[in-house]
């Protein structure tokens, strides 16, 4: 699952994003190898997301009237992440499929008149963002741009539609901010900026505050976990002690990233165990710089995926 990340980052980052992003919607889509067997994989046709679910939870009402949230946007971000490996018509279709696949007809026919309208909003974002004005700092950066972004949307979104799929991103928005001209204001003193600091707080939703604190609760649950193992603790123990603090479900997703990065481990002390044995070789067969090179290529691409390759640097200095 890929949700878009609500942090200020986002905001100020948004224009290199755009351009980066809509940019290769006009870059053609690599074709299929001919015969290539079908397979039910949603992403079968974006590597990258191989493996991976579709993200938004849709809902529609018993008279199949489509619940207009920002689960409809969160499912067309997922899809257009894929731009680069599919054309943004191929994502374009595939989303509608998805639509037609949840939601009955009239639902469907509403969420897809929202598809049209986000993409044309998406394009738009690329000229908006050309036309922003120079910015004295970040934070009269992320002003701008924000004005600018809902600005941009009145033009393709109604003020329901605007303020049931933007709205909870634009309090995250706002909130960060205005801490962050609180940050920048020396004219207050450390109890009045304190004070300020606690006021915004108090005015976060409980569904903010519940975001804002979850990297804690995680990091303290690690915590906890990294201890109980050093105690002894098993895998079912601490699957059992995350479980109470999150979810079953989360705690079985928790305990496959523990797996993968076991496994990572593993491959990687065994490369790095082969890597120095042929380097010991190499250099008493005095092989030029360009033999240990390709041998040392060659090693990495028995062990590593293109994708994988890249993060060795890290591990072979």
């Amino acid at each position: 699952m890929r949700r878009p990340a609500r942090t200020l980052g986002y905001l100020l980052l948004a224009g290199l994003a755009a351009l980066a992003l809509y940019g290769s919607w006009q870059q053609p889509a690599a074709s299929a190898a001919p015969g290539a067997a079908r397979t039910p994989d949603y992403f079968a046709f974006v590597p990258s997301m191989a493996g991976t679910r579709p993200d938004g939870n849709l809902g529609q009402s018993s008279a199949d009237q489509l619940s207009i949230t920002p689960e409809l946007l969160y499912l067309f971000d997922y899809y257009l992440a894929g731009l680069g490996e599919q054309s943004l018509e191929a994502l374009r279709a595939e989303i509608r499929r998805e639509l037609e696949r949840r939601l009955a007809r009239a639902a469907a026919r509403e969420a897809q008149r929202l598809l049209d309208a986000y993409l044309d909003y998406k394009r738009a974002l690329v000229d908006t963002e050309r036309m922003l004005p120079a910015a004295k700092d970040a934070l009269q950066g992320a002003r701008q741009r924000l004005q600018a972004m809902q600005q941009t949307r009145r033009q393709y979104f109604s003020d329901a539609e605007i303020a049931a799929l933007f709205g909870a991103s634009d309090a995250y928005d706002e909130d960060a901010i205005a801490r962050m001209a609180l940050s920048a204001d020396k004219t207050l003193s450390e109890a009045e900026r304190q004070q300020r600091w606690q006021a915004l707080d108090a005015a976060l939703r409980p569904d903010q505050r519940s975001e804002r604190e979850a990297p804690a609760r995680v990091l303290t649950m690690e915590q906890a976990v990294a201890q109980a193992r050093a105690e002894g603790a098993g895998d079912n123990e601490v699957y059992r002690l995350r479980a109470s603090a999150f979810s079953p479900a989360a705690a079985a997703r928790l305990a496959e990233l523990d797996r993968e990065q076991a496994s990572w481990q593993q491959r990687i002390a065994s490369y790095l165990a082969q890597r120095q044995q042929l380097l010991q070789r190499l250099q008493h067969a005095e092989h030029g710089a360009d033999q240990q090179q390709l041998a040392l290529q060659q090693l990495r691409a028995a062990a590593f995926s293109a994708e994988e390759q890249l993060r060795l640097g890290a591990y072979e200095q």
